[in-house]
């Protein structure tokens, strides 16, 4: 029997057990940019990621769990004020929340009014393109690293490159395009601490050191950048797997009957980073080079979050503290054609959701439908905590009867969007994801319904979305629209104040 199948089926077999919390719980969430489902725990034969597979198994795992929009700045703010982005207009990189709902209460914020310590570290909100983050959302000021690094200086010819420049906010616009490309990956037999996921770790611990003797919970958000591109990672985390191993896309182009504009530019952010081409295709050793960095990256960062478990059991501080881990989207390797994320599809929209400690079952798997803002309700509802008011929207529902049970069911879908632009208008694919199905709905906001554009996606026939379905089965998207219905029209986006 193939013992790596067999192992994360022996994490889950065990009969669920709820331990309760001692006093009011800490929370620690740990936020990975660009991390799919690409664990042991979810089934990744290729994956190595053991930390990451033993919070697993100490807690519940969503396995039907997606953000509400599939880019690093939108999702990161589902997350931490609650609301879709369909809700507020907030969909594009370079939206500071200020400038738009001034009021917010955030998710660390509704925990400092109720006696928490709250504190940031690495990627939390997004910082670049334009963004500023939120500098006042936590108790202490935020511990910031890097996002794009490179070790070697032949990856960046000694030059600021056009990743670096976006995510420093040093040049915005054209500017950017006058930069030189940075290396898609780099390998160097370097020390963990040499890149940022390493320092924010380190950095971690020794927080965590001090929160053990501060009276009071805390709320701790560390937010690690691999396996966000460049694939900067040491080289022993290279060495853990095989190029060869790593299966290409199957499936390569977009899916048959798909409005022309729903899926994203074929390579997007990979144009800024070589050794990629300007357009595709992209070439076999290359795609597989793409692949082996993603996964030594997410076995890089799986190293970092456990040097952060290690110390949370250490300091005495695991039995009384939730651990929530989250990805802020997918990634996509080449399926219709396309890479990372920036769309409605299932690579691109599909996140690990894991819960664990006081009040939430052990070792136990869940298919209830999650989506991000879910988790603002629900870590207030575990923590003791009132529902979060607002003043933004606050859509998400409440998860914690089935952190407590998993076999209890709260809502029969999910929710995203993502917008487009297609001659010269606006337009929202709104979409539901239900367990069998996926619905997206083309529309600009406030036309009328006549003139939407439709996408059905069938995973128990078709798991590739090789088809848009829509047109063949209308009973399934007359019955999805009705779902669909519930939630309100989208909101087109938001222009800061001033501008038009």
């Amino acid at each position: 029997m193939n013992l790596r199948l067999l192992i994360p089926a022996l994490l889950f077999a065990t009969a669920p057990a709820v331990a309760a919390p001692a006093a009011r719980p800490n929370v620690l969430l740990i936020l990975v940019d660009d991390l799919k489902p690409a664990t042991g725990s979810y089934g990744d034969r290729l994956a190595r990621t053991p930390h990451l597979d033993r919070l697993a198994a100490r807690g519940l795992q969503f396995d039907l769990a997606y953000c509400n929009q599939a880019v690093c700045a939108p999702s990161r703010l589902n997350l931490l004020i609650g609301s879709r982005s369909t809700s507020t207009g907030l969909y594009s990189l370079g939206q500071n929340l200020r400038d738009f709902i001034p009021g917010a209460v955030t998710l660390p914020e509704h925990f400092a009014r109720h006696g928490y310590h709250t504190e940031s570290l690495g990627k939390v909100f997004h910082i670049g393109h334009g963004n500023r983050g939120d500098p006042t959302a936590f108790s202490v000021p935020h511990f910031k690293d890097k996002v794009i690094e490179y070790a070697l200086p032949e990856s960046t010819g000694g030059r600021l490159t056009r990743e670096e420049a976006f995510f420093e906010n040093a040049a915005t616009g054209p500017a950017v395009r006058e930069l030189p490309r940075g290396a898609a990956w780099e390998s160097p037999d370097v020390p963990d601490d040499r890149y940022a996921d390493g320092r924010v770790a380190a950095e971690a611990v020794r927080r965590l050191r001090a929160a053990r003797n501060r009276a009071g919970p805390f709320l701790m958000a560390v937010g690690f950048v691999r396996p966000h591109l460049p694939f900067s990672a040491p080289k022993k985390y290279w060495d853990l797997h095989d190029r060869a191993a790593f299966p290409l896309a199957v499936h390569t182009t977009i899916p048959a009957g798909a409005p022309a504009y729903a899926p994203k530019p074929p390579l997007g952010e990979l144009n800024n980073y070589t050794p990629l081409p300007e357009r595709p295709p992209v070439n076999e050793d290359t795609q597989r080079s793409l692949i082996h960095g993603y996964y030594a990256s997410t076995s890089y960062v799986d190293a970092q979050i456990g040097r952060v478990l290690d110390a949370l059991r250490e300091f005495g501080l695991e039995e009384n503290t939730l651990v929530v881990l989250w990805g802020d989207h997918g990634f996509s390797f080449g399926t219709h054609g396309l890479w990372t994320k920036h769309t409605n599809y299932e690579e691109a929209v599909r996140i690990p959701l894991i819960i664990a400690g006081p009040g939430v079952v052990r070792g136990a798997r869940t298919r209830q439908a999650a989506e991000t803002v879910d988790l603002f309700p629900t870590l207030s509802e575990l923590a003791g905590l009132p529902r979060p008011a607002g003043p933004q929207p606050i859509d998400g529902d409440s998860l914690a009867a089935v952190a407590r049970n998993p076999a209890a069911k709260v809502k029969d879908h999910s929710y995203h969007a993502y917008p487009r632009t297609t001659q010269g208008r606006e337009v929202i694919g709104r979409a539901i994801r239900t367990e069998r199905y996926r619905l997206v709905e083309w529309k600009t906001p406030g036309a009328d319904a006549a003139s939407a554009e439709f996408e059905l996606y069938d995973y128990e026939v078709d798991p590739l979305e090789s088809e848009n379905r829509a047109s063949r089965d209308p009973q399934t998207v007359a019955r999805l629209r009705e779902i669909l219905a519930r939630h309100p029209e989208a909101k087109p986006t938001a222009r800061a104040p001033g501008r038009k």
